[in-house]
């Protein structure tokens, strides 16, 4: 076939393709290319590999909740180089709080002396980050105590675990004000973790792990021995409780005592 009539055929209708970065999803378009609007539409997906992989991490947004306050996150990007303007290439820039969205803490998020010696987000151990872990629904309606622990009869032997509690039901994280009713850990349920259980990692799905009225006490508990980690704001919706094999990786800040975080569950 000539040059000029391939060309032709291409012009008169729309396809989409499919690579390696960027699969076609079953029953939608991946990247759809329309030559009469030059139009691209991106995929943006929460779950890959044909629904063996899912994205934990919640998607940033200029209205997602920010801690202790009701106007959201804001802006966050910003796109000082613009090649409209006239750049070579488009380089955007990001401003935002180290404990936005989904993210890990670090020990000297509550220990200034933890801090002070440098236990950042760069010291965390990504063999905790990384590994198998137990997906469990916590009972609705309560705050993690000591009482609710002892009812999960999480075995030991079980370094990760991701609870998902009320907040998921109640789509806080997809809310623009702070809710300071979320669920999350007592003081008493975090020391029985500490003291009862072979739990590591400590994955929950709103801005704290810690319930907002024993706030600082349940993280001292939590933090002291600086054994655990902390992933807050988990996005577990659709997702079977069970066991699954998670990847979690913070960004490599010396000095911040948090950072936001990427997980993912695979099956």
């Amino acid at each position: 076939m000539k040059p000029i009539l391939l060309l032709l055929l291409l012009s008169s209708l729309s396809y989409s393709v499919a690579t390696t970065a960027y699969p076609s999803i079953p029953g939608t378009t991946s990247v759809e290319y329309a030559a009469e609007t030059d139009t691209l539409i991106p995929p943006r997906r929460e779950v890959y590999g044909n629904g063996r992989i899912f994205d934990i991490s919640h998607r940033y947004s200029t209205t997602m909740p920010a801690f202790e306050t009701n106007d959201g996150v804001g802006q966050f990007l910003w796109l000082p180089n613009s090649m409209k303007n006239g750049s070579i290439a488009n380089n955007s820039e990001m401003k935002l709080p180290t404990h936005t969205g989904t993210h890990v803490d670090a020990p000297g998020h509550v220990f200034d002396h933890y801090f002070d010696a440098g236990f950042d987000v760069d010291t965390l151990d990504l063999d905790v980050l990384n590994g198998p872990a137990l997906l469990v629904d916590v009972p609705r309606e309560k705050n993690i105590t000591a009482e609710v622990m002892k009812s999960l009869h999480i075995p030991k032997g079980v370094r990760r675990v991701l609870f998902r509690t009320l907040n998921t039901d109640r789509r806080l994280m997809f809310q623009k004000e702070f809710d300071s009713s979320y669920v999350g850990f007592m003081r008493d349920g975090a020391q029985w973790l500490v003291e009862n259980t072979d739990i590591k990692l400590v994955g929950i799905d709103y801005l704290s792990v810690a319930a907002y009225d024993d706030l600082i006490p349940s993280h001292l508990v939590f933090l002291e021995s600086r054994e655990i980690i902390l992933v807050e704001a988990l996005k577990l919706d659709d997702v079977e409780p069970g066991i699954y094999s998670v990847h979690c990786l913070p960004l490599r800040l010396p000095g911040a005592e948090g950072s936001p975080i990427r997980c993912i569950l695979i099956k």
